[in-house]
């Protein structure tokens, strides 16, 4: 039997074990997709106890911890940190096979140095250790240099001043870049009650008043070309479908003057100026060299009750299963035909999307950039072994998984960055599987290109950071 999760975990095959110590395991890190605060960056929090680090905001945790019974006030209410802490590791017990298992070890043993494993009768332990160990000066920026991480996208609003990132900018005594991220969700999603007010925030910010369509894009225009200012590269879409419903300029400026005036839209309607404010932004990310990454499939605050006493983010979603590909197919067209496609990373959150993914981007690469349409990293509710797995051989099928970007983290933790070395260890599992089962030659030099490429290089490559 082999021994906890111990040096090749795994690993299973000699051939694995020597890509991922040689090859894998020595790549810094690029982090281009995260939901970290550049603020608490900056100021370096300390934290007081480890439930402030695991807890705090970790709806994939607290998920877990309802599923166990646990009562609210352990999970995102006034209960002592200790005592939350113990309902977590008694939950922890119950997460058999589940990915938060692994990646709670991998991280008490790389930022904590704790070989055993947490259970409610360890958890006193394991407070204590941890405890020390913040106290000694584990912060923020410590747990990302650990990390070897050379650079870091947050995930920030247009309307965002970005103080905090050019802050960091300016402080030499950190050496990891850490970039903003453009997200105009609240811009695009003209179906949610605070819209106006948003609308006047975006207003404030640009400088431009928006009380029309065209002026919304003037005023988006204004802040992509700040954000571009601040170092920006990449532009994120959180959607629940990819949707392509085109309709003309006075049609899509009669339905923003209707919603302006508060009147409600029917869901064709709110297709249509979706469709058109994307197919604005699409452009703008290709004159700019910017990525466009689309994220879609999730449904969002099922549950009612937790929504209104905790609002979004609660750990209460769930996967969508409404993805056409027609409608996929014709927004990435309708750009190519204007060749103002940007390069674009899709995410399908319905493991059941990855070959309808997978043969949608094989329709539009080009020779401008390689890999320029990629299908992005099993996540969420597939960051798991099997879902990794499936999404890379779903790629490694129907596309070139040599080019593929690899993992981000998606996460608001600073201690989430094992999860960058769980994913190279399923890589270096998958393809050293597929050399020791003949499927693929023992050619080192190919292979070290391919495992340094997918755990690091290619996205360096592909977003054109200079590290």
């Amino acid at each position: 039997m082999k021994r906890f999760m111990d040096e090749d975990f795994l690993l299973s095959t000699e051939t694995a074990q020597r890509l991922y110590h040689r090859y894998a395991a020595p790549m810094p890190i690029l982090d281009y997709h995260c939901h970290i605060s550049p603020r608490e960056i900056y100021e370096d929090r300390g934290f007081d106890n480890i439930t402030q680090v695991w807890l705090g905001g970790d709806h994939y945790k607290w998920r877990q911890m309802r599923s166990n019974g646990v009562e609210e006030r352990y999970i995102t209410g006034d209960a002592p940190d200790r005592e939350k802490f113990q309902k977590w590791a008694q939950t922890l017990e119950m997460a058999i096979g589940n990915p938060l298992y692994h990646w709670s070890h991998l991280e008490l043993r790389r930022y904590f140095g704790y070989e055993g494993w947490l259970t409610g009768e360890t958890a006193q332990e394991v407070w204590d250790l941890c405890n020390a160990r913040l106290r000694a000066g584990l912060t923020p920026r410590k747990m990302i240099q650990m990390s070897h991480v050379t650079l870091l996208c947050t995930t920030d609003d247009p309307a965002d001043p970005l103080d905090w990132h050019q802050k960091i900018a300016r402080d030499d005594s950190f050496p990891v870049q850490v970039l903003p991220t453009w997200r105009p969700d609240r811009a695009m999603h003209l179906e949610k009650e605070d819209y106006l007010r948003y609308l006047e925030i975006l207003g404030q910010a640009s400088g431009v008043e928006v009380d029309s369509f065209d002026a919304l894009i003037r005023a988006l225009r204004k802040r992509m070309d700040f954000f571009d200012s601040v170092g920006c590269k990449i532009s994120d879409h959180g959607l629940a479908y990819i949707m392509y419903a085109p309709a003309t300029e006075k049609t899509v400026e009669k339905i923003f003057k209707k919603r302006l005036a508060g009147g409600s839209l029917s869901p064709e309607e709110e297709r249509q100026f979706k469709t058109a404010l994307m197919l604005v932004l699409g452009k703008e990310y290709h004159q700019r060299g910017w990525a466009m990454q689309l994220h879609y499939g999730v449904k969002r605050d099922n549950n009612e009750k937790i929504f209104k006493e905790l609002g979004p983010d609660a750990g209460i979603d769930c996967i969508y299963d409404h993805a056409p590909s027609a409608d996929m197919t014709g927004l990435l067209n309708a750009l190519a035909r204007e060749d103002a496609l940007p390069r674009t990373i899709i995410y399908p959150l319905n493991p059941a999307d990855n070959a309808v993914v997978g043969t949608v981007i094989g329709c539009f690469q080009d020779s401008s950039v390689v890999g320029k349409i990629q299908q992005g990293s099993a996540w969420w509710f597939n960051d798991h072994r099997a879902g990794m797995e499936e999404q890379m051989i779903s790629l490694a099928n129907l596309g070139l998984l040599g080019n593929f970007i690899g993992m981000l983290t998606d996460s608001r933790s600073f201690l989430s960055y094992t999860r960058h070395e769980y994913f190279r260890r399923i890589l270096c599992a998958l393809i050293g599987g597929w050399v020791e089962n003949g499927g693929y030659p023992a050619d080192e030099k190919a292979l070290e290109r391919i495992i340094r490429g997918i755990s690091y290089e290619n996205a360096a490559r592909y977003f054109g950071f200079k590290i």
